[in-house]
Parts: structure tokens; C-alpha cells; sequence
């Protein structure tokens, strides 16, 4: 094992074997994935990442992902946004929100949302969109684009006059590209973390 490990770099090559495998890599696996020649060097690795709380290992050896490592989070059940009811704690199931969130991963990159002219739609400063490149929009859908060399979040509307792009905030103009418009992706989910 090299002396200094990128914890990094083995995390997403774990985390990418698991989604395309939906399972663990043998240990085996483990010296082209991670690139090692030895054995040991993968037991170095795996311990180091235990000591993270990246994986876990059960009574025979094997290692198991956590919810660190997987990005799967208990699922409990739903909770009532109206009026309180009763509830009791009971897992309903796990949720990869990899998995939730994202159909196309070699397709969809994050993006930190600046500005507020799209706060009608629930985008604010500071959030970040998941963004799914490669898809042709169709009106309504929000999308990053490039007009006329600038990069933009807006509405996509497609009208009898072309395409024009929209904010979601009255206080910004329609955008009409004079020169050219180029769809960097379209908006897949928003994501806010609080506090």
C-alpha cells in the first residue's frame, strides 16, 4: 500500500462498483480496483477505511457497506405535514439517494445555485441542482443553459417566436438568445441542507 492513502479516490471506486454490482467487491476485486499488486496493501486499505466508518466487516471477513459508503439512509415511514398524528418509529425500508435522485450518473453533475431569479420555483441561493446533461427540454423544464457565451438557470419555452428562457422571479426579463443557446443540462432535483 503507498504510504499516504487517498480515502477519496478508494470511497468513489467502492461507491461505483457497488452501483453498477449492487454488492460489495471481493477482496480479490479489490487489488485492480483499488490498483494495488498485493494483498496486503488491500487489507491496509480496507482497514483504513473501517477506521473512517466507510465499511464494516461481519464475523466471517466479509466487508459490508455503511450507510456512509452506500449513501442508503433508513427509510421510516412518512410523517404528517398538516395536522400532528400519532407515529411510531418502524423501518419501512433503506433509500439510496443516489438512487432516488439520479437515473443517468455518467450524465448528471451538481451544480451550487447563485442568484435568486428562480426563487419562484423553489431554487434558492445556495442550493444545489443535480443536473442531467444530454436530454432535449421541453417547455417548462428548467434548464442551465449558455446564451450568447453566458451561463444561465431559467425555464426553457419554446413559443411561435423560438425559444426564449424565463425566470422564476418577476423581477428579471425574459431571455431571448440573439446569438446562440446551447441546453448544458436540465434539472433533475434541488437539494438544500439547513443548518
Amino acid at each position: 500500500m503507498p504510504r499516504t492513502m487517498n480515502i477519496h479516490s478508494h470511497v468513489a471506486k467502492m461507491r461505483e462498483f457497488l452501483q453498477r454490482e449492487r454488492r460489495m467487491p471481493l477482496y480479490g476485486e479489490l487489488l485492480p480496483l483499488f490498483g494495488y499488486r498485493s494483498r496486503n496493501a488491500v487489507f491496509g486499505a480496507l482497514r483504513k477505511l473501517e477506521e473512517h466508518g466507510f465499511i464494516t466487516k461481519n464475523r466471517y471477513g466479509r466487508i459490508r457497506a455503511t450507510p456512509l459508503l452506500s449513501g442508503c439512509i433508513r427509510r421510516l415511514g412518512s410523517v404528517q405535514a398538516g395536522f400532528p398524528s400519532p407515529a411510531e418509529e418502524e423501518l419501512a425500508d433503506t433509500l439510496s439517494l443516489d438512487e432516488m435522485l439520479i437515473r443517468r450518473p455518467d450524465a448528471t453533475f451538481i451544480l451550487t445555485v447563485q442568484g435568486d431569479s428562480m426563487t419562484g420555483a423553489g431554487i434558492m441561493p445556495g442550493d444545489m441542482i443535480l443536473v442531467e446533461k444530454g436530454g432535449t427540454p421541453v417547455s417548462r423544464d428548467i434548464v442551465v443553459a449558455q446564451v450568447d457565451d453566458e451561463w444561465t438557470l431559467k425555464y426553457y419555452i419554446k413559443d411561435k417566436n423560438g425559444v426564449r428562457l424565463d425566470a422564476a422571479n418577476p423581477r428579471y426579463p425574459s431571455i431571448r438568445p440573439r446569438r446562440s443557446l446551447n441546453i448544458g443540462g436540465i434539472v433533475k432535483a434541488v437539494i438544500r441542507k439547513y443548518a
